[in-house]
């Protein structure tokens, strides 16, 4: 006869709390590393260094630097591209940095299917 009462799935339990336990240690280093990260600044410049731009970890603006010789009247429209592309390239330097320690984070995370 069977025996009743029981958890029908041989050692399930067991690898339900170990998935629960990786999946909460998952978080906890998530929520550091995003702390760590939001306090980082990333800084580009382009137009060789005429345009700088600092971007926080929080992918905001907090400096933009803007040499002198970079400002010509008659050209203006390379001024705005060149700022376009140091804030682009340092927001995509945090994001990249971002993605990255989330991929390996995530790695560790062993879920059966």
């Amino acid at each position: 006869m069977a025996k009743r009462g029981g958890y029908m799935g041989g050692g399930m339990p067991g690898n339900m709390n170990n998935l629960m336990k990786q999946a909460q240690r998952m978080q906890r280093q998530m929520e550091e590393k995003q702390k760590e990260l939001e306090e980082k600044e990333y800084v580009a410049t382009s137009g060789g260094g005429a345009v700088e731009a600092t971007v926080s970890g929080k992918k905001l603006l907090t400096k933009l630097t803007i040499s002198p010789e970079a400002v010509d009247p008659e050209d203006v429209e390379m001024l705005q591209d060149m700022i376009i592309a140091a804030v682009n390239e340092a927001v995509n330097q945090a994001e990249e940095e971002s993605d990255a320690l989330m991929r390996g984070i995530s790695s560790g995370l062993n879920v059966p299917f």
